[in-house]
């Protein structure tokens, strides 16, 4: 993270419980600083606007199971700008109550998208799926049940903060399982052009034959490479799409300045979301 955002004042908001992933990302990319567990994505905006957080850790994709849905709805009219971004590796911990062994298991408790990334170990121990609100809850349940039958998919901070045993450790089916925030803030704060700088941006095409297609040419045209397109519905019209780009470049320099420029032509809304350091991640 760049220094600005290490030294601001003040909580990293992110949605879920204490030892969620979301807050192990939060003191991954910030140690040391305070962090504010939400109930929803839209509860840790609010608590940007208000003043309770300087930021927000967000999720906006994972490598397995894809987009989070919620981010691309809510995040355009946030108000808030994308700073940064984060990798956080997912490594899931097979968690029990103090003396429990995996001999003893009996039902699996996680999240849905969790329990989806560790298929193999539910089929080899022959467990009973459980789905819980988030990996951190089903944790926390787990270890006031207080029952050895019972296991939790999780971090191992949540392990630490709920008192709960790791059994086995790094149990998804996948060693790449990683999830990607966007880091959000009141303010702009945009680095200046040069490598190393990436743009996140919205825009609407227009209901015309080939204007996607259209929009899309200025990018290639002026060499901008593309990250990551998502596209998604408004309001529940299926006639009304809006996308997600993530692109390489900064909207002051010739390519990007460029490209957006031509893609103003075929959009009736082109949204700035953020233009931020690329994360060292992507190597």
């Amino acid at each position: 993270m760049t220094q600005n955002l290490a030294s601001a004042s003040g909580p990293i908001a992110f949605q879920g419980l204490r030892g969620a992933y979301s807050d192990l990302a939060c003191r991954t990319a910030f140690p040391g600083r305070e962090t504010l567990p939400c109930p929803t994505f839209q509860n840790a905006i609010e608590a940007v606007h208000d003043g309770r957080a300087a930021l927000a850790m967000l999720a906006c994709e994972n490598s397995l199971a894809g987009r989070v849905p919620d981010i691309h709805s809510l995040l355009p009219e946030s108000g808030l700008h994308i700073v940064a971004e984060h990798f956080q590796r997912v490594e899931h911990c097979l968690l029990g109550v103090p003396g429990a062994t995996v001999a003893d298991l009996k039902r699996l408790h996680t999240h849905p998208v969790a329990m989806g990334q560790v298929r193999r170990l539910i089929e080899t121990l022959g467990l009973q799926p459980v789905i819980e609100f988030d990996t951190a809850g089903a944790a926390a349940l787990v270890a006031q049940a207080g029952d050895k039958a019972d296991a939790a998919i999780a971090s191992e901070l949540a392990a630490e903060l709920h008192g709960l045993a790791i059994l086995r450790r790094n149990v998804e089916d996948a060693a790449h399982n990683t999830t990607r925030f966007y880091v959000a803030a009141r303010d702009r704060l945009v680095p200046p052009p040069g490598p190393g700088v990436m743009s996140t941006i919205l825009f609407r095409v227009r209901n015309v034959p080939a204007a996607l297609y259209k929009a899309l040419g200025g990018f290639a045209t002026n060499a901008v490479n593309m990250t990551r397109i998502e596209s998604y519905m408004e309001g529940g019209v299926f006639s009304a799409t809006r996308f997600l780009l993530d692109v390489d470049g900064h909207p002051d320099e010739p390519g990007l300045s460029n490209a957006l420029a031509e893609l103003g032509f075929f959009s009736d809304e082109v949204l700035i979301l953020g233009t931020y350091p690329r994360s060292l991640f992507r190597g």
